[in-house]
């Protein structure tokens, strides 16, 4: 017989020991059964029912609510290992990357990489969950993984920080250790009390229209001028300008299409009649197969390479400001509002998910500025 009647299980951590926690909806005949079973406690910070992590009492669960209530163990059951990654000795490999390591360095556990993999996250993601994590599991490489808990991650974060370590540094290492213990191991909240860096209101860099004018004239080599111009009228960020391809620019609708973007999006962009122009110009001479810009044997464009040409073009132009190549992203929807565009278009352009992302451009663009008289003139 079906019961309609439900207990959601998951692995729980307390006092650095395993236990496995219980939810339920109230109910008389599943709370009396739930007495029964051995050492069973209540966790107030969990607001759920726990008892030790053992396979005789994984069993004896089942066995006492057959036929009772149905056991929801999808946050407590990882799954069955994959082919990826692949580990060879002392090499470590994903998607694209193989490194050599020492014989005594911890690298991230299977399911760590698989469910990053499952849930198909972006290789930058990936990568960068992957490293911060590993850099933490080797700071306390004498201790087991299962022994971690709250007082070694505040040890930690309270190194990082020592060390001068960026906001945004921080909030990756701590995501990567959340994502190991509430997405890996089922544990939802399990450190809801760690602290993260106060959240600054910084202002983006914005280049003007003529320091974009004097970065494009001062990049002689035509394929990166193409790269970007294209950065700075589409408003991409530089991982899409690297993963754009040719069937991508759609030259009858004058629209530029962003494949899998941040957060798994699509989304179309402006395209330029003067990029265009310059990209037929450069097709003709460097005609790439696949990627727009290709870098050697037809891979995909470097980033560090993109960055060394703003990097040229700015020093050449005598520009002093720090400038990156999402500062012409920046520049590109900074001019958009400047010039009258709504900000839903803007936001919509940008890909950004929330229209609060996108007013931050409000407080650069200089439309109120212009209008206000200076009491000094």
């Amino acid at each position: 017989m079906f019961s309609t009647k439900k207990i959601s299980i998951s692995h729980l951590l307390l006092d650095r020991k395993r236990y496995i926690g219980l939810k339920f909806y109230p109910d008389k005949v599943i709370q009396a059964l739930v007495k029964g079973l051995p050492g069973i406690k209540w966790s107030k910070e969990y607001n759920m029912a726990y008892l030790p992590n053992n396979s005789e009492n994984l069993n004896q669960l089942y066995a006492t609510f057959k036929e009772v209530a149905f056991i929801d163990g999808k946050h407590f059951f990882t799954n069955k290992p994959l082919h990826y990654p692949v580990r060879e000795s002392n090499q470590y490999k994903t998607k694209s990357v193989v490194r050599t390591i020492s014989p005594d360095y911890k690298t991230c556990p299977k399911e760590f990489l698989q469910k990053l993999e499952l849930k198909k996250y972006s290789e930058n993601t990936a990568r960068t969950y992957t490293t911060m994590f590993e850099a933490f599991i080797n700071h306390y490489k004498h201790l087991p993984l299962k022994s971690l808990g709250e007082n070694e991650i505040r040890e930690y974060l309270s190194i990082q920080v020592k060390r001068g370590r960026s906001d945004s540094m921080l909030n990756q290492i701590i995501n990567s250790i959340k994502f190991y213990f509430e997405v890996v191991l089922g544990m939802p909240n399990r450190f809801y009390d760690i602290e993260r860096p106060q959240k600054k209101e910084r202002l983006p860099v914005v280049l003007s229209k003529n320091e974009i004018q004097s970065i494009l004239t001062n990049t002689t080599n035509h394929k990166h001028k193409c790269i970007l111009s294209t950065i700075y009228s589409a408003g991409l960020r530089i991982s899409e300008l690297t993963n754009l391809k040719i069937k991508d620019i759609d030259s009858e609708r004058m629209m530029i299409r962003v494949e899998n973007s941040k957060g798994g999006k699509d989304r179309y962009t402006l395209l330029s009649q003067t990029l265009l122009n310059d990209l037929r110009t450069y097709y003709k001479v460097y005609r790439p197969k696949n990627y727009i810009f290709e870098g050697q044997n037809g891979a995909m464009y470097s980033p560090s390479s993109i960055r060394k040409i703003l990097s040229r073009a700015c020093k050449k132009g005598g520009i002093r400001k720090k400038v990156t190549p999402h500062t012409l992203r920046h520049s590109f929807a900074t001019h958009l509002l400047e010039q009258g565009t709504d900000l839903r278009s803007i936001q919509s352009l940008l890909g950004h998910n929330s229209l609060s992302t996108t007013e931050i451009y409000t407080h650069v663009a200089n439309t109120t500025m212009m209008s206000i008289k200076n009491p000094l003139d």
